[in-house]
């Protein structure tokens, strides 16, 4: 049976699931999308395409407390289930819990394992192998609700960073399985399972204080936290004065006989460093108030030493 349905979300991944719900049959009463900074929506510019109302705020809570002109706006929508692709906001539980059906929310990891706002990077940076996507049930908690849908089978690559699992492996997935759940509500097919909390991890946001590069880790756990960090925020290290942030690193077997931190040679632009009992390649940096640059181009030197 079609659902009448409010999608929160963003980016391409919204747009993705909002229009895999349309073409499915389902109607899109609204899509709350947050306001633009800078470049257009892809999912606010979608639902204009089709006709479905767009809702731009920023914020639903204030000083921790629902904002009661949006939970009125979002009631009388009069939605059977809320779907939240990409959602960074905090929503209420008025708005969370209204719909007869609830809501259904997409997290990036196979829960309860690597729960919070940073679950990409912090599977690479911790040594994950495996990865998947789940679909829950919110409830009060953070990424605690009962599961919908969950797949995996998904391989980190010692290649990759936060960018490439994302968009090459959890995002196509997270669209089916964003689907799939609402699929399951719909037909009536659906069994909400518990999450088994002697599994549970949780981290915080990766920002600068994690984003800081330590010299003393050993090769291969460098090699993880400069790709978990990359893109955002990038690993960065002291060059002289100024702060250097590393992307586009990958491990290499060798074990230069330098400092660690220091720039052994450069490589067609990039610059190999040497890390303990090991070293790593990093193809761009971008110094403070700068871009993205070769490392070549930054500046960089053999006998250089990142500190």
């Amino acid at each position: 049976m079609p659902l009448r349905i409010a999608i929160f979300g963003q980016a391409p991944f919204g747009r993705d699931v909002l229009n895999g719900l349309a073409d499915a049959g389902h109607e899109i009463a609204a899509a709350y999308v947050p306001p633009d900074r800078g470049r257009p929506d892809p999912m606010a510019e979608e639902a204009e395409k089709r006709g479905v109302a767009r809702i731009r705020h920023r914020y639903f809570r204030r000083k921790g407390q629902a904002i009661a002109e949006r939970v009125d706006e979002h009631r009388a929508l009069g939605v059977d289930l809320n779907v939240l692709a990409y959602v960074t906001a905090i929503l209420p539980p008025e708005i969370v819990d209204g719909p007869p059906r609830k809501s259904l929310c997409f997290h990036p990891s196979l829960l309860p394992e690597y729960r919070g706002g940073a679950a990409i990077p912090w599977q690479i940076i911790l040594g994950a192998e495996e990865t998947g996507v789940t679909v829950f049930q919110p409830d009060a908690g953070v990424d605690t609700g009962p599961i919908v849908v969950q797949k995996g089978g998904l391989t980190i690559a010692p290649s990759d960073n936060a960018a490439s699992l994302y968009y090459d492996k959890l995002y196509p997935l997270g669209v089916e399985a964003m689907l799939e759940a609402v699929a399951a509500v719909a037909d009536g097919s659906v069994e909400l399972r518990p999450q088994d909390e002697s599994r549970a991890s949780f981290q915080g946001l990766v920002d600068d204080e994690v984003a800081r590069v330590d010299w003393s880790k050993p090769a291969a756990e460098l090699d993880r936290h400069l790709r978990g960090c990359d893109p955002s925020p990038g690993a960065h290290a002291r060059w002289g004065e100024r702060s250097l942030r590393l992307f586009d690193a990958r491990a290499l077997d060798e074990t230069p006989d330098a400092e660690p931190g220091s720039v052994v040679r450069l490589d067609e632009g990039a610059a190999v460093l040497a890390a303990r009992g090991g070293a790593v390649r990093v193809g761009r940096v971008r110094v403070e108030g700068g871009k993205k640059a070769p490392a070549s181009e930054a500046g960089l030197a053999p006998g250089d030493r990142l500190t």
